[in-house]
């Protein structure tokens, strides 16, 4: 007798085995196809938000600026004494 402690392995149909590739190449060529659509998405999305960003950081850099003239502003008034 064998070794194997569940006997002789067994023979898989060729139906089931073309199955089982069959499926495998499907779900590569579905993922690959998926990938390839979510990218592009995706860069879209980039494009759009590097856009964005330079309007965004524009305002933020004009309301920084405006803080920190009334950030000077208001040190001036507590340095300064008072009459």
């Amino acid at each position: 007798m064998s070794d194997l402690p569940y006997g002789p392995p067994v023979r898989v149909s060729p139906f089931i085995r073309f199955g089982r590739w069959s499926l495998l190449t499907v779900g590569i060529a579905y993922g690959a196809f998926h990938q390839n659509r979510l990218s592009k998405k995706e860069a879209l999305f980039r494009e759009k938000e590097a856009k964005e960003k330079v309007i965004r950081d524009e305002k933020l850099k004009a309301e920084k600026a405006i803080a920190a003239a009334a950030e000077l502003k208001a040190l001036e008034e507590l340095s300064t004494p008072k009459k």
